[in-house]
């Protein structure tokens, strides 16, 4: 449970990592001066598991920082998991996500907590949706298949749902059906509940360091019974009830 001073926090920032010790301090760098001024918020590393010097890379950069917090898996969970440890443990209401190796650019987390805060009640979900992508021509071609597939079978309405660049209220994400690859269908699991996606296109840019940790969504096999099982929670999706007390 998050702590009891959560009135102090706005936005909590949650980043899931594994063994990326050498990306840890130019991108909290780099989310600060983002952020710093806009809004009162945190930074969650969510360390999954790592085996390098991620742990203690973290310990040293908290004591600069005093809003940022680290939690640790003792063995790796994926980063569906790591992504819910942080929101669970956030203390601001509304989350922004974004991965830890860099091809993330923080410099668009305040156009996507503004499209949140804008929106209001009716828009649950600001997806980034990556443009110039940096991965490899394969990895490019695999993702496009990956996708048109999901639209076709989800009709999420999203061209992009790998981008970690995403922010939502923490009480819509913990109101979601928990699975492993949650993340990877945020979208369509956000207008299974009712509210409206907002887009922000954002640039990729290469890893600072080392080499990718987590699966893309581009690995279809691996996503195929997903896939089922989220199209069955879509269809069995029934009206929240327009609810009133009599008094």
């Amino acid at each position: 449970m998050p702590p009891s001073d959560t009135a102090a926090i706005a936005v909590s920032i949650v980043v899931p990592v594994r063994n990326e010790a050498d990306n840890i301090a130019p991108l909290i760098t780099e989310i600060a001066a983002a952020l710093n001024g806009r809004w009162n918020y945190e930074i969650i590393y969510v360390n999954d598991g790592s085996t390098d010097a991620t742990a203690d890379r973290l310990i040293a950069l908290m004591k600069e920082r005093q809003n940022l917090r680290q939690l640790r898996h003792a063995v790796s969970a994926g980063q569906s998991a790591a992504v819910r440890s942080g929101v669970r443990a956030a203390r601001g209401a509304i989350i922004a996500t974004l991965d830890g190796d860099g091809q993330n650019n923080p410099s668009f987390l305040p156009a996507l907590i503004s499209a949140i805060e804008q929106g209001g009640e009716r828009i649950g979900l600001a997806a980034g949706q990556r443009v110039g992508r940096k991965d490899t021509g394969f990895k490019k071609l695999q993702s496009r298949i990956a996708n048109g597939v999901r639209s076709a079978i989800l009709r999420d309405g999203t061209r992009d749902t790998g981008c970690g660049l995403k922010a939502f209220r923490r009480e819509v994400f913990l109101a979601l059906p928990y699975f492993d690859g949650l993340h990877r269908f945020l979208p369509a699991l956000v207008r299974r509940e009712g509210y409206g996606i907002a887009y922000v296109d954002v640039i990729d840019r290469p890893r600072h360091s080392g080499v990718s940790n987590y699966g893309f969504f581009d690995r279809l096999w691996i996503g195929i019974m997903d896939l089922a099982g989220v199209r069955w929670l879509i269809r069995r999706k029934k009206p929240t009830p327009d609810v009133t007390e009599v008094k």
